[in-house]
């Protein structure tokens, strides 16, 4: 096994395991907001959500497979850029804490979260996903799977946004600014 197929190999573990984690801290938050009254939006699309971040992964690891390409020759580069990725996606859940989810689930009449990365950005996480589906392929050169990835996110993050912007609309009378979601 070479130096490609480890790294890889290592990558690969490190977003299924976070994934994992992620899934069940989703489902604790949900739990935690729909006991305290929280509503939940756009169940129709999740879905979809899902069967792209599933379907990425597994086209990434076939394209690495039969493709058997060696590192990009940036990949250092691009590995630093996908580590700092990683502190910007614990920093961004860490700071919505329960309002966190994969799914929308909006509390009624709580606080909006401004503090970490939301003082700056409406979203966050979705612009980490973003460059996440970007940069991970382009380490292992699976240039099929990153085009194609980054092409079908942006499809799925206007709908969600959409979603998720009038599932906040109706809740608040300000409109909302609250990101409840991430994969």
């Amino acid at each position: 096994m070479g130096v490609t197929n480890i790294l890889f190999f290592i990558v690969f573990a490190i977003i299924c395991l976070q994934r994992i984690v992620e899934l069940r801290i989703a489902k604790a938050n949900e739990h935690y907001m729909k006991e305290r009254g929280a509503i939940e939006f756009g169940q129709s699309h999740y879905p979809f959500i899902v069967l792209l971040h599933v379907s990425f992964l597994c086209s990434l690891f076939i394209e690495h497979y039969v493709k058997n390409a060696s590192l990009n020759p940036l990949w250092i580069l691009l590995l630093a850029s996908f580590l700092l990725l990683q502190v910007g996606r614990v920093w961004a859940i860490k700071s919505l804490g329960h309002f966190w989810n994969t799914k929308i689930i909006v509390l009624p009449d709580a606080n909006l979260v401004k503090k970490g990365p939301y003082k700056w950005l409406p979203h966050p996480n979705y612009l980490i996903v973003a460059l996440e589906i970007a940069v991970i392929p382009l380490i292992f050169q699976a240039y099929y799977t990153a085009v194609l990835f980054t092409i079908l996110n942006m499809v799925m993050m206007f709908v969600r946004i959409s979603a998720e912007e009038a599932a906040l609309k109706s809740v608040y009378k300000d409109g909302g600014n609250l990101e409840n979601s991430s994969l």
